[in-house]
């Protein structure tokens, strides 16, 4: 089980960054041969992004269902495109691969989202909780004083550097 941070704690990253939600949904279960090579081919993208802090992956968090959610969080949106792209990496050949096998029946649907995050223009709170989300990808401080409520934790600007 994870370790626990007891208290009031919020997190930040120093710039600005990135979150990149990617997931997929099975819709026919039973055609397992069409929507497992989509399963396979995100821990080998993960493993690869992990082993490589310059390609600017900072950290990710998955939940598995029949609707999969990966939520990640980037450098920048440069590095993430440049990751995508880069056809000598795992994403490159997945991709060409689900569009030429997968893409045109509908046994499984993928989707992803991108946000471009400002400096300052976030807040979270995470209270009795182990280091998750935000709090993994950036630096923990506590939420006293000016940062006990949303408005004070929004705006930062001494904010440590990742």
């Amino acid at each position: 089980m994870a370790k626990l941070i007891n208290g009031r704690k919020f997190a930040a990253i120093k710039g600005d960054f990135v979150v990149f939600l990617i997931g997929m949904r099975i819709n026919s279960f039973w055609k397992i041969h069409k929507w497992l090579p989509v399963v396979i081919a995100m821990p080998k993208m993960l493993k690869e992004l992990y082993n490589n802090p310059e390609y600017g992956f900072l950290d990710e968090r998955s939940w598995f269902g029949r609707n999969t959610i990966s939520v990640q969080y980037w450098r920048s949106f440069e590095h993430l495109e440049n990751y995508a792209k880069n056809k000598n990496l795992e994403h490159f050949p997945a991709w060409v691969a689900f569009n030429k096998k997968v893409s045109k029946n509908n046994a499984v649907g993928v989707w992803h989202e991108t946000y471009k995050i400002s400096q300052g223009n976030y807040e979270n709170i995470y209270i009795n909780m182990p280091i998750f989300g935000l709090g993994k990808a950036g630096e923990i401080d506590s939420a006293e004083g000016k940062n006990n409520n949303a408005a004070g934790r929004m705006n930062r600007e001494n904010i440590k550097q990742n």
